[in-house]
């Protein structure tokens, strides 16, 4: 994978695409924090989920003139929240470092290759920041070599789990996607126990809090 563009540049994007507003930050404030905030690891910036939902981040990824979407079946996708293996850091910046897509583990269920992504110190990366990511890097998402997003899963009324997993590929413009979604990227889901050898695990080796505009604090957290 190519490197992730320098955080200056990150906050860039993200005020191009109007997301500072959603932070209740000004321009000035995001370049700032971005500036000073220098972890030197390659790291990922993002909004709190809270702020900038998946369903509000899809449509703003683009790969290769496409425009991104979420599946028609997935209306409650931003009901999707943190499973318990996550902990996201309080305010409304982060720092994501160590991004890994996880194609070796393409062809193992959900189920299987949490326990393998936490035992190895790391964790899974949620959907907001799968979005992220394809907002600073849509050559992320390569045909055949997409992920999922294991970190958000849908906690049903009684506790339990919804048996459906968020991931992100690039659309085949088939079904109710559509003939004018192919090769676009799209926010969809597969079970918690079916296998694609065609989607990865995405993972993260920590994240970081920005609590305040144009200063890096906290700790990592996983």
């Amino acid at each position: 994978m190519l490197p992730l563009p320098p955080l200056t540049a990150q906050a860039d994007r993200l005020i191009a695409l109007g997301l500072h507003e959603l932070a209740g930050l000004t321009p000035a404030e995001l370049c700032d924090a971005a500036a000073a905030a220098d972890p030197g690891d390659g790291a990922l910036l993002v909004l709190h989920p809270d702020l900038a939902p998946a369903s509000r981040l899809a449509g703003l990824v683009e790969r290769e003139g496409r425009q991104g979407f979420v599946v028609v079946d997935m209306t409650d996708v931003d009901a999707f929240a943190p499973v318990e293996a996550v902990t996201l850091p309080a305010g409304p910046l982060a720092l994501v470092h160590g991004l890994e897509r996880g194609d070796e583990l393409a062809n193992w269920s959900p189920d299987e290759a949490l326990p393998a992504i936490t035992g190895r110190g790391r964790s899974p990366l949620t959907l907001t920041e799968g979005l992220h990511w394809l907002l600073q890097q849509p050559a992320a998402l390569e045909r055949n070599r997409c992920f999922m997003t294991i970190g958000s899963r849908l906690r049903k009324p009684d506790g339990r789990l919804d048996a459906r997993t968020p991931a992100l590929w690039l659309s085949n413009g088939t079904g109710r996607d559509g003939r004018d979604h192919r090769g676009a990227p799209k926010v969809g889901w597969c079970w918690a126990g079916n296998r694609h050898t065609w989607l990865g695990f995405a993972s993260a080796s920590g994240r970081t809090a920005l609590r305040s505009a144009g200063a890096a604090l906290g700790s990592a957290a996983r």
